[in-house]
């Protein structure tokens, strides 16, 4: 965020409905309580903060927030473990990384560890309020360029192998509109765009994606979309 916990003269909208529960994770003080405060203004819930990777773990593990604002170099424990340990632990939490790099190496260690968006801290705060309500109802969030980057990071692991045990049984059946829906997952469509090809809303592309993931003993978007492609979803 540019110059954090200062008033944009086109602040973003309270969002309706209930608040969003956040916590946010970085080891500068400053910067960790500013970030709170943009978001408590902009009506999110902020239901702990963090300094460093082992406190980050237990409070999440103790507040069970919806989206994580996660910082990637604390002490302690990389932000990378964070996420790992709580996205395997927490379910439903959805984790966005603010982070001062931008390097590829970076943002696909973030994705493999499980964060369902990622922002450089250049953003405004405006983009960063934006990116937390989309990632709370489902969206995959990146600073623009980096989403291209995460697709074809999608593809190359979908192209390897993934282990199978040898009495796994046949995949569940996906209703028509299910595959629907994985397909343009797969083609990269945010959950909006999903929803606007399909004339159906946003709320009914979620329920279509957490079903799936259910049906098919998956975790996260990643696993999804590596799915989807393994079986020629995003071509057809």
């Amino acid at each position: 965020m540019n110059q954090p916990g200062t008033t944009s003269t086109e602040a973003p909208e309270a969002a309706t409905g209930p608040a969003i529960r956040v916590m946010v994770v970085d080891d500068h003080p400053m910067w960790r309580d500013a970030v709170a405060r943009d978001l408590d203004a902009a009506g999110c819930e902020v239901v702990a903060t963090a300094g460093d990777g082992p406190q980050a773990v237990r409070r999440a593990k103790a507040t069970g927030p919806q989206v994580l604002v996660l910082d990637l170099n604390l002490p302690g424990m990389p932000g990378v473990e964070v996420c790992k340990e709580l996205v395997g632990t927490l379910p439903g939490l959805r984790v966005l990384v603010l982070s001062a790099s931008g390097e590829h190496a970076d943002v696909l260690e973030a994705v493999k560890s499980g964060a369902t968006g990622y922002l450089v801290k250049s953003a405004s705060t405006a983009e960063l309020i934006d990116a937390v309500r989309r990632t709370a109802v489902g969206d995959a969030v990146f600073t623009p360029g980096l989403a291209g980057l995460v697709l074809g990071e999608y593809r190359r692991l979908a192209s390897e192998p993934a282990p199978t045990a040898p009495d796994e049984p046949s995949a569940p059946r996906l209703t028509d509109r299910e595959t629907e829906v994985l397909r343009l997952v797969a083609k990269g469509l945010s959950y909006k765009q999903i929803a606007e090809r399909l004339v159906i809303s946003h709320r009914t592309v979620q329920n279509h994606v957490q079903n799936t993931l259910g049906k098919l003993h998956l975790h996260n978007r990643v696993e999804l979309v590596r799915y989807a492609i393994e079986r020629g979803l995003d071509d057809a």
